[in-house]
């Protein structure tokens, strides 16, 4: 009796204890005790708004913390690969071209000269006699070295994504330091980020002319220096399957969606201004693994360009195409006669993903590219 009697009292004193703690605590809180941030947003009502938990809070209730890795899938390296060595061609004269490779030993006889200008040859062998290098771009076919550079391929590539990503993302497009607040003059995060790294998008804020993205906890980045991917699965007007290619112009983003689904996302070099690659609604209607691509569009042919052995081809729009491109790095930027320059494993992925028939949307959410057709040539590299 007694035992049970003296656990009852021993009850009731931890009854007393825990009920004068709970009221001393919620007393607390209510006079300004923090909460640690999991306990602010379990019971918002228990504990105080203010401090620097409050940070912590919104930090967490943006979806800043804990960070999320892009839900990406592994891409084969071995995509990337082309069997081909490429050369750059910077003769004011022209390159000559020849049938034999005495011919072009002696420099005698050439078949045909390649105009100068943006001019880039793929070579299968190479040959060096009598102090002089020959290159055969083709069996049968030779040049000679003068005037010839080798180029470095880019291995940048896009991601693949296992399922869509729960907010916009964004590829830095130049070395950049973090600013603690939207605008120019504020002070800098010490952080800085690289070209092509990845960051999410958590706000956005105007000022002035220019958006501003949040990329991180009191971290900003003007809108010039990131392409920005707004996951969209919704069909657009036009498409007519559930697998599509969008392109926004603006942000020279690419996305590829499948069942409702990004599935794929890089960045790319559309058209340049009086070169734009043309807004609308397309389908693929040529695939080629290889071409040759070569024109001019000025009077005086001073945009010349000459480009042996493009890879993996998606013509869409007349000239247009979706293609691989060895010849620059600046994807991010337009760059092109109207074509959409991609990375190499980007080309050979959406190679392999396309089919004939399959849809390209292309849009700029701006309106500042022209959609009236006659002021559209048949397009180029």
């Amino acid at each position: 009796m007694l035992k049970r009697f003296g656990g009852v009292v021993l009850g009731v004193l931890f009854l007393i204890a825990a009920t004068t703690l709970t009221e001393a605590t919620t007393s607390n809180m209510q006079s300004g005790m923090i909460c640690p941030s999991r306990l602010q947003l379990r019971y918002p009502r228990r504990c105080s708004n203010g401090g620097a938990r409050e940070e912590l809070t919104e930090i967490a209730v943006q979806g800043l913390y804990p960070k999320r890795p892009l839900p990406t899938e592994s891409i084969d390296p071995s995509l990337g690969i082309v069997p081909f060595t490429y050369l750059r061609s910077g003769s004011e004269d022209g390159t000559p071209v020849y049938s034999s490779y005495q011919d072009a030993l002696r420099g005698q006889n050439p078949v045909w000269t390649v105009e100068p200008g943006f001019v880039f040859f793929s070579w299968i062998d190479r040959f060096e006699e009598d102090r002089k290098v020959i290159y055969m771009i083709a069996p049968g076919i030779f040049i000679r070295s003068g005037g010839l550079s080798r180029i470095s391929l880019t291995y940048f590539h896009g991601v693949a994504l296992r399922r869509t990503p729960h907010r916009p993302f964004a590829w830095v497009l130049n070395r950049v330091q973090t600013s603690t607040a939207p605008g120019f003059g504020q002070t800098l995060t010490g952080r800085w980020v690289n070209r092509y790294d990845t960051v999410w998008i958590y706000d956005v804020v105007r000022v002035g002319n220019l958006d501003w993205y949040k990329v991180g906890p009191n971290e900003w980045i003007e809108q010039r220096l990131l392409a920005v991917v707004e996951p969209d699965p919704t069909r657009p007007e036009g498409v007519e399957d559930d697998r599509w290619i969008s392109i926004n112009l603006y942000e020279q983003t690419l996305m590829v969606y499948e069942g409702g689904q990004l599935v794929y996302a890089t960045i790319v070099s559309s058209g340049l201004k009086g070169w734009w690659t043309q807004p609308g609604v397309f389908q693929v209607y040529s695939k080629l693994e290889g071409n040759r691509m070569m024109g001019a569009f000025e009077a005086d042919r001073s945009d010349f360009y000459y480009l042996e052995d493009v890879p993996w081809n998606l013509y869409y729009d007349k000239a247009r195409a979706l293609h691989g491109t060895y010849w620059h790095n600046g994807f991010g930027y337009p760059r092109s006669h109207g074509c959409v320059n991609l990375a190499l494993i980007d080309a050979h992925w959406l190679y392999n993903w396309t089919e004939e028939g399959t849809w390209v949307y292309i849009f700029d959410p701006t309106g500042e590219t022209p959609t009236d057709p006659s002021q559209f040539s048949v397009g180029g590299a």
